[in-house]
């Protein structure tokens, strides 16, 4: 049976084929209720595999793993988005979990990139994780003891050239999650980033998969599953030291 008070806010769930969805059934796995939040206009954009009712049949497949499920749409562009996910969260109880992995991922460069995109990047990519953080923050108590009473995970990537405003954007989210390490720790936040790597949910040709294999000393492409497993340990007990980290879980490619 679930703990009434684990529930967390998990955005970027919209499409089976994502970090976001297994993310979503690793948490209910492990006993924690969900605000899954997803927009569907994006991933309609961005025309990888998905069907209509993808962010449905994730939320039904938690419910089968025992997790209550709040499904919230909402473009995270928007500035209101942030709390209400967090308000849609208190309806189940308190939340003290976060995992942000959506985005804003359009590829041009320094000569092709134009101010509507690189606001629209910035808002989705870096704003909406201030506003997410800040209003998980704003719900919870303080703490004397150093325990962890809440955790924060947030996706990242090195990717830059020819991908400029994603790639910045996702600088200043590092930024942002590593600060509420250190300025929420009187609430108890352990707050951490995690740069996946390469993982092929759908944008890789063959080549772009020969070569991310080749790239990697484990000798394979990442898969969703391995970043929720990450995610799941951070957001365990056993986890709670971590705190303040950029964390590459890549088999090895940023090495290479």
């Amino acid at each position: 049976m679930n703990h009434p008070s684990q529930v967390a806010v998990l955005t970027g769930a919209g499409r089976r084929r994502s970090i976001g969805a297994a993310l979503a059934t690793g948490l209910a796995r492990d006993g924690w209720n969900l605000v899954l939040n997803h927009w569907k206009p994006y991933d309609d954009r961005l025309g990888l595999e998905a069907s209509p009712d993808d962010a449905a049949a994730i939320a039904a497949e938690c419910r089968e793993l025992g997790a209550a499920v709040e499904l919230v749409p909402g473009d995270l562009s928007d500035p209101a988005v942030p709390a209400a996910l967090v308000a849609a969260g208190q309806e189940l109880g308190p939340v003290t979990g976060l995992v942000m992995s959506h985005c804003e991922s359009v590829d041009s460069s320094i000569l092709s990139t134009s101010v509507d995109s690189w606001d629209r990047h910035f808002a989705v990519n870096a704003r909406a994780t201030w506003l997410l953080i800040k209003a998980l923050a704003e719900q919870l108590p303080t703490v004397s003891d150093g325990v962890a009473g809440a955790r924060i995970v947030a996706l990242t990537s090195d990717h830059t050239v020819n991908n400029l405003p994603y790639g910045a954007s996702k600088g200043a989210l590092d930024r942002i999650v590593t600060a509420a390490a250190v300025e929420l720790a009187d609430r108890g936040v352990r707050a951490n980033v995690i740069n996946p790597g390469p993982i092929d949910t759908g944008w890789m040709d063959d080549a772009v998969r020969g070569w991310a294999v080749g790239a990697t000393p484990a000798g394979r492409l990442g898969t969703p599953a391995d970043t929720a497993n990450l995610v799941r340990f951070l957001f365990s007990d056993a986890g709670s030291w971590v705190n303040g980290q950029i964390l590459h879980s890549n088999g090895g490619f940023n090495v290479a």
